[in-house]
């Protein structure tokens, strides 16, 4: 037997949640893994011995912002040196393409403050051109969704109503197109413009058509429109009436969430949500005014703001909104108040928070990006997140935003802070389930049926990482700090971390749904 790399001595867990840690080597020819057992005898130019380390499989991120990071920048191997090696594209629904160029760059505008200060075309055609930007480009592996906000700007721009039939149907059209083109799952932002403007009927309508592809539904929900509650039951509805499994985006397990998840267990509906486990969001400020303000698209949206009655409402809004002003200021079109919290920027212009947050969006043409605290308090906050680590519905996604100045920690340490935090020092979580939440679970929830273990034949994504030192390095008031304890993380058989260090390799492809 010969083998491009033999990796020695690990020890191996391999992504079921089922079956116990165990010693033994992998080898890997070309993209594949080829061989788990005693591989002494076998011939190797590359043998390396990992001491006893985890190896498991690459992890991969069901919700992050991070298609343009890929391809280049500061943040490029980010997620990677913390051993994510599968993203799923169009989180929220946010996505350019197919769009004629003008839609696209509104479209760009408004998401732009997840994204960060890029160079892109903006012109793409088919899903399948949009696509082959990322060929050769990328560390990791890119997998696609239906892109909501993209699929209803196409069919009827941004105007805040129900679609008419005829709308519907271009809208499925352009849903069948990415599904076609190998989309795992229907994705929205249902607080986000222009999917917040969507009706039950179209959730269903475009739920019935992901759901005959065995695609499925992932959504961040309806939390300012709905409330939690109410957008959670919407939720459930659109799985019982469209028969389609569905995914909530950035949950937690809190008492409210809780009450609702027993009544999933014992209806026994098909749902699974995701968490990074921060007790703080990341969003823009736009977000936070009343829904009726952010419709219309961007330079729309912004020339309403310019309304006297529009801003005493919205500045009324926003008091209670901000409460004590300790969102921490991430990234702005002029660069200013970085790494600030709202209230310090607020005092330094002399405003309080809520005028200060509402001239921010005017003058940044609501490109602003903020690290948004929970309200409750820190106690309760742990509770919560303890809860929530070990919930069995439950699998972690980053929610990362890349390429901004001062990014939520998530983005450089979402699955090594679980790894340290709830596996080794609280004792919250087996090894052999977290590993689970990381790459199985996600890989078979998204229909990724070549990722997420370590088994004979399946892709060569790998990470080696030590379970006494592994853990993150980001903190709120200094996010961009690289992990510590993952040593070698393999994309289809080709290192991108050796030794802890990056190499520079870009292995990674845009995966596609097998049908």
């Amino acid at each position: 037997m010969r083998f491009d790399t033999i990796i020695t001595d690990g020890n191996i867990v391999d992504g079921t949640g089922k079956q116990e840690p165990f010693v033994a080597d992998i080898g890997i020819q070309d993209d594949q893994i080829a061989a788990i057992g005693d591989l002494a005898a076998a011939e190797t130019p590359r043998r390396i011995s990992v001491n006893g380390q985890v190896v498991c499989p690459g992890f991969v991120d069901v919700h992050v912002h991070s298609e343009v990071s890929l391809l280049g920048g500061r943040d490029q191997f980010a997620a990677v040196s913390q051993g994510v090696t599968t993203h799923l594209a169009a989180p929220d629904g946010f996505g350019w393409a197919p769009l004629p160029p003008e839609q696209a760059k509104e479209l760009w505008h408004y998401t732009q403050f997840a994204y960060g200060d890029a160079e892109l075309p903006l012109n793409w055609q088919t899903p399948d051109a949009y696509l082959s930007m990322f060929d050769g480009r990328i560390p990791a592996n890119l997998y696609p969704q239906v892109p909501h906000c993209a699929v209803r700007i196409g069919a009827m721009g941004w105007d805040p109503r129900p679609a008419t039939p005829d709308e519907l149907k271009a809208m499925e059209q352009t849903t069948r197109e990415w599904l076609e083109a190998g989309a795992c799952c229907l994705c929205l932002g249902l607080d986000y413009q222009p999917s917040a403007n969507a009706d039950l009927h179209e959730l269903v309508y475009l739920s019935k058509i992901a759901a005959s592809y065995d695609a499925i539904y992932a959504a961040h929900i309806r939390y300012r429109i709905l409330g939690r509650k109410q957008a959670w039951e919407e939720t459930l509805e659109i799985a019982q009436r469209a028969g389609i499994p569905v995914h909530i985006s950035h949950e937690r397990v809190d008492d409210e969430a809780a009450d609702i998840l027993e009544r999933v267990e014992k209806e026994q509906i098909d749902l699974t949500f995701e968490s990074y486990l921060y007790p703080a969001g990341m969003t823009h400020l736009a977000m936070m005014l009343p829904m009726e303000f952010q419709t219309g698209a961007p330079a729309d949206m912004l020339a309403h703001l310019e309304d006297p009655v529009v801003r005493e409402k919205s500045v009324t809004y926003l008091r209670a909104e901000l409460r004590d002003g300790s969102q921490i200021v991430g990234y702005n079109r002029s660069g200013r108040f970085i790494g600030m919290t709202l209230a310090e920027a607020a005092e330094s212009e002399g405003k309080s928070n809520e005028e200060f947050a509402f001239d921010l969006i005017c003058e940044e043409a609501a490109i602003e990006t903020f690290v948004m605290p929970w309200a409750t308090p820190p106690e309760e906050n742990e509770r919560i997140l303890n809860q929530t680590a070990n919930h069995p519905r439950m699998m972690i996604a980053s929610d990362g935003v890349y390429n901004i100045p001062h990014p939520h920690p998530r983005s450089y340490g979402c699955f090594v802070q679980y790894l340290g935090k709830f596996v080794r020092e609280r004792q919250l979580v087996s090894l052999k389930e977290a590993i689970y939440k990381m790459s199985g679970f996600p890989a078979e929830r998204f229909r990724l049926h070549d990722r997420g273990r370590i088994s004979q034949g399946l892709a060569a994504d790998i990470v080696v990482f030590d379970p006494e030192t592994v853990a993150d390095r980001s903190t709120w008031f200094d996010p961009v700090q690289s992990p510590v304890g993952v040593n070698w993380v393999f994309v289809n058989g080709v290192s991108v971390v050796e030794d802890g260090n990056v190499t520079g390799q870009l292995p990674g492809r845009v995966l596609r749904q097998r049908r």
